[in-house]
């Protein structure tokens, strides 16, 4: 409300400028893997767990996602659904597919987790790219499109803004596709600024020559990822399609591909070199990289 001021004649009232609001500053990460709901305790993993907790802690407010593993112990990590936010279909392949949003609790980092969860594609699965026996997942393609649809989805459904959206890992790759295409001209996504993370985690076998036909859905256009079409994609050619719709990239790991770390820089993409796994330098970057966004 205006306040006003006058010095005790009415035609000499003076109008109070009213203060410049500014939303607060929020990053979406969209991630592969965090600790500690997986076995093994990797860099890469801790890096995904700290970096969210040290945004919080510096005023950043924040969301982060990763898919739920059959792997991940729902009574131990105390893993509930949120019915709300649950039951949005997906269509890959002509084939519906039901999403199951959970959420759990880091208490030590005072930080949520939102997982993203399916039957087929994740719940009744062991492992992040390969089963027990060490074959890697026939429709990681797939679950690499349900991932990052379903986050972007639920999203939404939370009608929540980030100014920054942090990719980390191949799962992760068609998240700035996506938000480039089908979600550029919604109100959730169309000021984002997109990092990607560049990780050592990778898969062997590429997907489909029919990935690109695959991914396609409302808004994400043929020519999009024409260069796709009837070939197989391995994983630098997913990364480097996540990289060709990126503001950023940022180095997670010492030995990240320098294939894609070059192919940034030709590019003209700004790159960050967080391979030391110092998260202050994290939050510092997000905050000097979306001040004019949000």
């Amino acid at each position: 409300m205006s306040v006003f001021f006058c010095n005790f004649a009415p035609q000499n009232y003076v109008k109070r400028k009213e203060p410049i609001m500014r939303e607060p500053r929020r990053v979406l990460f969209v991630s592969q893997e965090i600790s500690p709901y997986l076995a093994d305790e990797t860099p890469i993993r801790l890096f995904n767990r700290r970096l969210p907790q040290a945004c919080q802690e510096a005023g950043i407010e924040t969301r982060t996602f990763m898919p739920k593993y059959g792997d991940i112990n729902e009574r131990k990590n105390q893993l509930h659904e949120v019915i709300r936010l649950s039951g949005i279909n997906i269509i890959i392949a002509e084939s519906d597919h039901p999403l199951l949003l959970k959420v759990a609790s880091i208490q030590s980092a005072r930080i949520q987790i939102y997982f993203i969860d399916n039957d087929d594609y994740f719940r009744k699965r062991k492992g992040v790219v390969c089963d027990e026996t060490g074959t890697e997942h026939p429709d990681n393609d797939e679950r690499c499109i349900f991932f990052a649809r379903g986050t972007l989805e639920t999203v939404q459904k939370m009608s929540w803004f980030p100014g920054i959206v942090q990719c980390s890992g191949w799962m992760t790759a068609l998240v700035p596709l996506y938000i480039r295409t089908a979600y550029h001209d919604t109100p959730f996504f169309g000021k984002s600024k997109v990092v990607v993370g560049l990780t050592e985690e990778r898969f062997d076998i590429p997907f489909g020559t029919d990935f690109a036909q695959k991914l396609r859905f409302e808004g994400v256009s043929r020519d999009s990822v024409a260069h796709l079409y009837d070939t197989e994609v391995d994983y630098t050619t997913l990364m480097k399609l996540a990289i060709d719709h990126a503001d950023a990239v940022a180095i997670q790991s010492p030995n990240a591909d320098p294939e894609l770390i070059a192919y940034a820089r030709e590019k003209g993409i700004e790159v960050w070199d967080f391979s030391d796994g110092d998260v202050a330098n994290c939050v510092e970057a997000y905050k000097q990289f979306d001040n004019v966004t949000i």
